[in-house]
């Protein structure tokens, strides 16, 4: 009695913790699944056998055996153990201890498995599918695996490797070609050879509520590395790292949390994973052991895919399955100049003027917050006091080479004059009792009605030559709310980047020119890919900021995004001058450009030899943008991102694995920055006029870079360098720029923008 006692002290202990942490969490904080796996008051079931199993369907039945975690106290250590449990539930008759649900195995290419799995009797209700193509939906591949089975394995061959499948205990074992084991799923078994018992691959059932929540668990090897996750700022070897797959507004690209996260990995060892589900996700790469990867997932069912080969290979393979990337109009390839914010439709023509006069190519002028009646309050109308003939200024704007970019939200709030009509129409998302939002309403894009409405404002805007909307925030749809659809937040707070970048990217495709459309989005989830594009978020303006922009930039290109954008200098105060300097081959050496602050970064606001220094860069990107064009294409059929792992490139060279502060640009250009100098210079300093400010002078920096493959060409001084690692002096532009040895570089003529561009004047360049 004492120790039962004890033990349901123990669970409410536990309980209580999980709960108040729980009610601690900031409403857009990313949740931790992986608590819920100490929670005592939870029954816990764990793949045991295949029950049956029709190879020629790859459709079958496991039987999920029923457990519990008791507490176990060692010299005042306690420490939690699995107890296999007989069912007390009530009638007998009704339920089953160790019960049996359904799993599916389908082969969708010589790479590529997927794989289901219930944790119920209940089979999944169909929603409308925004994570997949429309191509993969309609094509319905399949690929046929040669299988062989013997008492207790069943083993599907490709030509680039198998998946077996050992009855007993159930146990999923993915192979390449030579027959190495890329990972395997982990099972009781498994823990014999350890003090620590890792909970094996398996589901809880909430003693809170009856929830199922899957967790599948997987080896991970010694000297493994695990890539991807969506836009991450820490490293980019996720091994040792608890990932939160949850978007959010982090408020900068500077912490562990995500505006873009991405329920896709892969690994060093020639396989990845997706996970094909909307519901947050909590990944532990070898964090709490480290021998397995935990995969927590809110989602009550299991459906995976799994993939074979290179990075590269499994990129493709991927983005077959989520969209490829349409290309991008080539405008968008151009400078953005932009802040928050130009007020009147003098303050466009006035930067207009000041790129011009300044002889700085650019293409874009972006109006952010304030280009309506109210600041922040958006209304899809510019101000009448402030724009006396917006249609006039655009195709005036347009006419000198400058596409215009607005932007706008999807949350009103209560001052904000659609308010009243968003909730009369019911074009909002409701809390989870039913009732309308306590605060902002947040337009409901499961609703067909909602997508309406919304696309009509941006249409009437697209209509008088707008170029693009920009597509902020969309990280704060509800968690707790009930959506038109039918479902909770639980499943659609992870979608709605998908939903909104969907709904701003189709108007604008179906009102713009037919050299394809652009947003600017900074939220996303798997399946946004298909809606480019999306830049890095409210980066800070110090050197951490910038090498962590460029890890969330190469995390962001590893999960299947080709394009990405981020704003120059950082975001929060005035740039100071030598970060500016720094940051700008880096901002112009990515797929997209645009300058960006709260306050002013225009460049003739700093000094003439900044001006002058920023011409110099912009040109840069202009003379490479055939080259830019080129690998673009590319990569909307490849997956590959323009910002780059050195690894994709070169995955035989191991360092090339460990390298995560340089790049490559395309397939042949390496770009190294300067994220160190010899003294501290992020001190905000607010930009004044050319007379008041003092010029920095040029710098030149030397740093190490790592050289894989075989020779680099410095692209500024043409100097010759060797593979491995060399100590790099920058020349005119302050960072390293490189081309590999060999190849041949198409460049044009600079242009003040890409309409001006003279294509029949392209010249390649062999270096």
């Amino acid at each position: 009695m004492i120790a039962y006692m004890k033990r349901i002290l123990f669970c409410a202990f536990l309980l209580l913790a999980a709960t108040t942490l729980s009610a601690q969490r900031l409403m857009n904080q990313a949740p931790d699944f992986s608590r819920d796996y100490v929670d005592m008051s939870s029954i816990y079931f764990f793949a045991e056998r295949l029950s049956e199993f029709d190879t020629a369907s790859g459709e079958g039945t496991v039987q999920w055996g029923r457990y519990s975690l008791e507490p176990r106290q060692a010299f005042n250590t306690n420490t939690v153990v699995m107890d296999r449990l007989r069912m007390k539930d009530f009638p007998a008759s009704g339920y089953e201890n160790d019960p049996q649900f359904r799993f599916k195995v389908d082969f969708i290419s010589d790479r590529t498995v997927r794989v289901r799995m219930l944790t119920s009797l209940v089979e999944p209700k169909e929603v409308e599918e925004v994570m997949f193509s429309p191509e993969f939906i309609a094509s319905d591949p399949h690929a046929a695996w040669a299988c062989t089975e013997n008492e207790n394995e069943i083993v599907y061959t490709s030509p680039k490797g198998s998946l077996t499948i050992v009855k007993q205990p159930w146990r999923l074992v993915l192979k390449d070609a030579s027959g190495k084991v890329l990972t395997q799923t982990w099972t009781s078994r498994d823990n014999d050879v350890s003090q620590v018992k890792v909970i094996p691959f398996g589901f809880r059932k909430g003693g809170i509520d009856n929830a199922r929540r899957i967790n599948p668990v997987f080896s991970l090897k010694a000297g493994e590395r695990i890539y991807g996750c969506g836009e991450s700022p820490t490293g980019l070897n996720k091994v040792g790292q608890k990932v939160n797959l949850f978007v959010t507004d982090p408020q900068g690209p500077e912490t562990d949390e995500m505006y873009k996260p991405v329920p896709f990995y892969f690994s060093n060892r020639g396989y990845g994973v997706f996970m094909h589900t909307s519901a947050p996700v909590t990944c532990d790469f070898g964090a709490s052991y480290v021998g397995a990867t935990k995969l927590f997932m809110a989602d009550e069912n299991l459906d995976f895919f799994f993939f074979i080969g290179d990075p590269a290979e499994i990129l493709d393979e991927y983005t077959d399955v989520v969209g490829k990337t349409p290309m991008p109009p080539t405008w968008s390839f151009g400078t953005w100049m932009s802040r928050i914010t130009y007020l009147t439709q003098d303050d466009g023509y006035e930067i207009a003027s000041k790129l011009r006069s300044n002889r700085i190519p650019a293409d874009v002028i972006h109006f952010d917050t304030g280009w309506f009646g109210v600041d922040w309050q958006c209304d899809y109308k510019f101000a009448e006091d402030r724009f006396s003939n917006p249609k006039k200024m655009i195709k005036d704007l347009l006419d000198d080479g400058f596409h215009i970019s607005l932007w706008q939200l999807t949350y009103f709030t209560q001052h904000n004059t659609f308010y009243d009509e968003l909730i009369d129409k019911d074009l909002v998302v409701r809390n989870a009792d039913g009732t309308m939002p306590y605060e902002d309403a947040v337009l409901d894009f499961t609703n067909p009605e909602t997508v309406k409405w919304y696309q009509g404002h941006l249409r009437e805007l697209l209509e008088m030559g707008v170029g693009a909307i920009k597509a902020d925030f969309g990280e704060g749809a509800p968690l707790d709310g009930f959506y038109h659809n039918g479902r909770g937040g639980l499943y659609e707070h992870n979608l709605y980047p998908v939903r909104y970048n969907k709904a701003v990217w189709e108007v604008t495709k179906d009102v713009q020119r037919p050299d394809g459309a652009v947003i600017w989005a900074r939220s996303a989830w798997a399946g946004s890919q298909r809606y480019p594009l999306h830049w890095g978020g409210d980066a800070a303006n110090t050197n951490e900021a910038m090498l962590s922009t460029l890890h969330a930039g190469l995390s962001f290109g590893l999960s299947g995004f080709p394009f990405w954008s981020h704003d120059i200098g950082g975001f929060v105060k005035s740039t100071p001058e030598d970060l500016y300097r720094r940051w700008l081959p880096f901002g112009f050496l990515s797929s997209h450009t645009r300058s960006h602050g709260e306050p002013p970064t225009e460049p003739w606001l700093y000094n003439q030899e900044f001006t002058d220094y920023y011409r110099a860069s912009a040109e840069m990107k202009y003379k490479l943008m055939p080259y830019i064009l080129e690998q673009a294409k590319k990569c909307t059929e490849t997956g590959l991102p323009m910002v780059r792992a050195m690894f994709i490139e070169y995955p035989d060279d191991p360092v090339a694995w460990m390298v995560e502060d340089q790049y490559l640009f395309g397939s042949d250009i390496l770009v190294a920055p300067i994220f160190d100098t010899p003294q501290d210079y992020n001190v905000p300093q607010r930009p004044v006029s050319n007379e008041g400010k003092p010029t920095t002078g040029l710098r030149h920096w030397t740093r190490k870079v790592y050289l894989p493959g075989g020779q680099w060409v410095d692209y500024q001084t043409g100097k010759v360098y060797k593979a491995g690692w060399n100590d790099i002096t920058t020349a005119d532009l302050e960072a390293v720029i490189l081309v590999r040895k060999g190849a041949v570089i198409p460049t044009v003529p600079v242009a003040q923008s890409t309409k001006d561009i003279d294509w029949n004047a392209v010249k390649n360049v062999k270096y």
